[in-house]
């Protein structure tokens, strides 16, 4: 055993930790001493979204004495931004020991004389960025994550908008995180009790989703619209079914097998709706009912997958990026069709996220604004609009979207209700939603997005996809599938460069470990490493002109070819 390593296990096996963590340590040195040094080989990283880990003993899993030392480190912090009262909302999700992990992180607030609003149960993340700034609190922490396998679980920091961290706070609450060096350090216990927070603002939420509608009425004619849910075994259960039957939909199917919360998710590999294994019992469903859509949310029901019919009559997954572009026209094309348009609408995406956002803005002469990848840096350039241009939706290909201003952060309980209503719009017009997708393509362009994930486990992943990153910023290709490389955009350093031409300009955003490769053709590839899992993300994006929608299948094929012979030429 490395003996930094070893001093770490020592210390937690002298230190004030219970019994349990103790036997846990011993029984791993006797019988898994490498899992026992990939446990405490380094800290789990406070990143600038919070912790996310494998749950287990140790300096580099979720537990109770990470949780509480990153919890202290954030009390700190609000402590000397706010010098006044601070009040702080805590949500969880279905995982297992959310709720632990709550009441831990609620109980040391409180004890640091920070005033603590805990929900009673499970809520989605999008309902806790309501509550912060319904309650106008300091800060927040949603305990989850996210969409990540059984094992894994997580605790997102926000702030008093709502929105999860930006610059300066984020660094500014690591540095504070960082500072805790001992489990001694955190108070644990003592305080200002704990006000639980519930049903009211349950009512509050559902009526903010509810004002977002802009159809109300085409609901009501089509209020037996057949939708298909699913909240894979997550919180969205608690707030889907009742914000559908707000909006007046009164044929609403669940998923029975994964209606209730559980945190070992028994039905699926893995509790992400991207995934068509995860999607799968909501498709089959659809099919028997032949629905009119499937809408399925991952367990802290912040992202969105929606299923719909093709031109067969199969059932089939949108991807993030068709969702993206569904929900951006219909509220920019239903609010014109309303005379609710305003001339200083926005909306904002984001650098990775197809470029046909950009086109139906301009159609509308909407102003579209791209941030980097995060909800956070939506609300951000909200913060910097707010009072000069009326925002009205943002997303991105992550299968996130975030409609209205009233939170910060995505919300796939809007999303769901919204896409619903947006299936009954097209409906009144006597056409599908794969249908308008087509339609869409043949005005604007057909634009082809494809994403692949690469991970790099062990204690030298990083490196490894470090060492990747490096090769490509400082070699990158001339030509990729036969098309020059005519940009590098290099988010990290803060500058583009003409591969052609030599010219190089600023680009004008924070810092961000990006790269993105502009071909001659109008392609691009964009390569982003994980904030919170050792993997390296390469998101290709390729288009074509689609003339009719008797094409579509030859240009799908035609692009999907493309995108293939991309990766190839790119080995990956």
């Amino acid at each position: 055993m490395d003996a930094a390593i070893q001093l770490k296990i020592d210390t937690w096996l002298r230190g004030n930790f219970d019994q349990a963590t103790k036997d846990e340590i011993l029984l791993l040195q006797k019988e898994n001493p490498c899992e026992l040094a990939d446990a405490f080989y380094r800290n789990l990283e406070f990143g600038t979204g919070g912790l996310r880990g494998i749950m287990g003993v140790g300096t580099n899993r979720m537990n109770k004495y990470t949780v509480g030392m990153a919890t202290q480190g954030y009390a700190n912090y609000l402590k000397q931004c706010f010098p006044g009262e601070v009040k702080v909302a805590i949500a969880h999700d279905s995982r297992n020991n959310s709720r632990f992990f709550a009441e831990t992180t609620a109980n040391v607030f409180a004890a640091n004389g920070i005033k603590v609003y805990l929900f009673e149960d499970l809520r989605p993340t999008p309902e806790l960025s309501f509550a912060i700034r319904t309650l106008k609190c300091q800060g927040g922490v949603v305990c989850t994550a996210s969409h990540n396998p059984k094992e894994y679980n997580g605790y997102k920091a926000y702030w008093d908008d709502g929105s999860q961290l930006v610059p300066p706070h984020d660094k500014n609450v690591i540095r504070e995180v960082d500072k805790i060096a001992s489990v001694d350090d955190v108070k644990w216990n003592g305080g200002e009790a704990i006000t639980l927070i519930g049903k009211d603002l349950d009512e509050k939420y559902m009526d903010m989703v509810k004002g977002l509608s802009v159809y109300p009425e085409i609901i009501q004619k089509h209020k037996d619209l057949k939708i298909v849910y699913t909240s894979i075994h997550g919180t969205g259960i608690t707030m889907v079914p009742p914000v559908l039957e707000k909006f007046g939909f009164r044929n609403v199917h669940i998923v029975k097998e994964q209606s209730i919360p559980d945190g070992n998710f028994p039905t699926v590999a893995y509790p992400n709706p991207e995934e068509s294994e995860a999607m799968s019992l909501g498709l089959q469903l659809a099919e028997k009912l032949d629905a009119d859509i499937l809408a399925g949310t991952d367990p802290d029901a912040d992202r969105i997958a929606i299923g719909v019919k093709d031109s067969g009559g199969n059932w089939m997954l949108m991807n993030g990026n068709q969702t993206a572009v569904l929900a951006f026209n219909y509220l920019i094309e239903a609010r014109k069709a309303k005379g609710i348009a305003k001339p200083n609408d926005m909306v904002i995406t984001t650098i990775v996220t197809t470029p046909m956002i950009d086109g139906i803005a301009a159609k509308y002469a909407v102003a579209c604004y791209r941030v980097l990848t995060g909800f956070k840096w939506i609300a951000e350039m909200i913060r910097q609009k707010e009072g000069k241009e009326n925002y009205i939706i943002g997303g991105e290909e992550s299968f996130g979207l975030m409609i209205g201003d009233k939170i910060r952060d995505k919300d796939g309980i809007s999303a769901v209700a919204l896409l619903c209503e947006m299936a009954a719009y097209e409906k009144e017009k006597g056409r599908s939603l794969y249908e308008k997708m087509i339609d869409l393509y043949v005005e604007y362009g057909f634009y082809k997005e494809h994403l692949i994930s690469i991970t790099k486990k062990g204690m030298d992943g990083q490196q490894q996809i470090a060492a990747m990153m490096e090769s490509y910023r400082n070699h990158p290709p001339e030509s990729i599938n036969g098309s020059a490389v005519e940009q590098l955009l290099d988010y990290e350093l803060q500058k583009g460069i003409n591969l052609q031409t030599g010219e190089k300009w600023k680009i004008e955003m924070p810092k961000s470990n990006v790269l993105q490769f502009i071909l001659a053709d109008g392609s691009s590839i964009s390569a982003r490493p994980s904030g919170t899992e050792p993997k390296i993300k390469f998101y290709f994006s390729v288009n074509t002109e689609l003339n009719s929608a008797t094409e579509y299948e030859a240009v799908n094929k035609e692009l999907d070819n493309k995108i293939k012979a991309i990766i190839a030429d790119m080995k990956l």
